[in-house]
């Protein structure tokens, strides 16, 4: 009897031993698994740090960056320069008006130089005989030329001297008529020198003339008259056109026949030198 009870407590020691070291397995197995997830963790964030420390530049690699970044940076700034200098450039070209360059204003006072003379030819000619010798003079003399024109053309019957009721009958024998001039104005600004011509009526100027005189100012000019007659001389019209002007050097003037040539025209102007 003994015996089998040695035997049942041997037997359940024996499971009792067992139950207890698979406790102890369990326990042991458990202490593993947690140090390897702790080693795991461990791990992944070594590699973590790791993969940092990999993506974080070295030394060269810094001074490589560095070195493109200034490269850009110069770029950049060339390109700023050149654009900065091609607007100074458009800007140069783009010139208003108010604010030309220096260069544009030389230019601009060359032509007007160029273009504008010191000599004008100033005439009246109501049949064409004294035009024609204006044009004349102004070819000789490289002149510009102004025509003065009636407001009131004439007419072949205003220009019958044989009438005497006729207009330029009447206009004639009544110094005090001034008929309007229906031409623009004339500009003397920059001129030196006044060629001012008329036909002769009733042996002196007509009252046209006088009109144009008394509305202009000739100071610090030089008038020289001419006039186109078939017969009479200039007689004391130039004298009268001074006289009602009221200024400028009036010297004395020269009659032209119809037809009169640039030759003779040549003469009489060198010979007022």
């Amino acid at each position: 009897m003994k015996k089998i009870i040695l035997a049942g407590s041997a037997l359940l020691l024996a499971f009792g031993l067992a139950a207890c070291g698979g406790g102890a397995a369990s326990v042991s197995e458990g202490s593993s698994t947690a140090a390897e997830s702790a080693d795991v963790q461990a791990v992944s964030e070594t590699e973590d740090v790791s993969g940092s420390m990999n993506t974080a530049e070295t030394p060269e690699e810094a001074e490589t960056v560095a070195d493109v970044e200034e490269a850009i940076s110069e770029e950049t700034e060339d390109v700023a320069n050149t654009e900065e200098g091609v607007l100074e450039e458009e800007a140069k070209t783009e010139e208003t008006p108010g604010e030309a360059s220096e260069g544009s204003t030389d230019t601009h006072e060359e032509e007007i130089t160029q273009e504008g003379k010191e000599v004008l030819v100033v005439f009246f000619s109501a049949t064409g005989t004294t035009k024609d010798i204006a044009e004349k003079i102004a070819a000789v003399t490289d002149a510009d030329i102004y025509e003065i024109k009636a407001a009131q053309e004439y007419t072949s019957d205003d220009l019958n001297w044989n009438d005497s009721s006729s207009r330029t009958t009447l206009e004639q024998n009544d110094p005090s008529v001034r008929p309007e001039i229906g031409s623009e104005p004339v500009s003397l600004d920059g001129y030196a020198t006044v060629y001012i011509g008329y036909p002769i009526w009733w042996g002196e100027e007509p009252r046209i003339m006088d009109t144009f005189v008394e509305s202009c100012s000739f100071d610090g000019l030089t008038m020289i008259p001419f006039c186109t007659s078939s017969s009479s001389g200039i007689g004391r019209s130039g004298s009268n056109l001074a006289d009602n002007a009221g200024s400028g050097n009036w010297l004395d003037g020269q009659r032209f026949g119809a037809g009169a040539s640039e030759a003779e025209i040549q003469e009489w102007i060198e010979g007022l030198q």
